[in-house]
């Protein structure tokens, strides 16, 4: 009995899910301060690379809340899809453009925006996630709701991109097109 108890704690101490990067968030104006006043401190004091460790952050936070990719890290195709690939619940990967990662996976249970979350944490060390779209497909779905794909930016809210990334129409009837119909049918 007190190997269950022992067992039940450590499952309640175990971490929560690592969440992915988020981008898009306005500047914080203490952080932007800080660093403002550590370049003029480390100017004063003749620190170049102070200096350039500081412009470099502030200049990093305004990209990400800009919701601009890193052009230095783009994240190599093939090594994503290695990346992916053995994930729980995925049956394939490809790359439909050079922004969206189409992930097909094996039921509704791993059709979620937890598994997109989990995709995302899995190329975060590959290079800027900011620039990628992951779009969830049923490879087992049997209608037309479950053959819906489920997709978001690694780093936004759903229905948002990147600055410059376009939303792209991966299913080949659009939500709205399905509504519609199924209104007409039923009445």
């Amino acid at each position: 009995m007190l190997g269950a108890c022992a067992r039940q704690a450590d499952e309640e101490r175990a971490p929560p899910p690592r969440k992915p990067q988020q981008a898009g968030q306005p500047l914080d104006p203490t952080k932007t301060a800080a660093h403002i006043v550590g370049a003029r401190v480390s100017a004063v004091l003749g620190d170049q690379k102070a200096v350039e460790g500081h412009a470099r952050a502030v200049a990093e936070d305004m990209r990400r809340s800009a919701r601009l990719p890193d052009a230095t890290r783009p994240i190599h195709r093939e090594a994503a899809r290695a990346a992916v690939r053995p994930l729980a619940g995925v049956k394939s990967v490809v790359w439909l453009d050079r922004d969206n990662l189409i992930v097909m996976v094996d039921g509704q249970r791993h059709r979620t925006m937890d598994m997109i979350d989990e995709v995302c944490v899995t190329l975060e060390p590959l290079g800027d996630t900011l620039a990628v779209v992951v779009n969830l497909q049923d490879a087992t779905a049997r209608n037309g709701d479950e053959a819906m794909t489920l997709s978001r930016n690694c780093q936004l809210p759903e229905g948002q991109r990147a600055m410059l990334q376009r939303k792209r129409q991966v299913d080949v009837v659009d939500a709205e097109t399905r509504d519609t119909f199924k209104a007409m049918q039923k009445r």
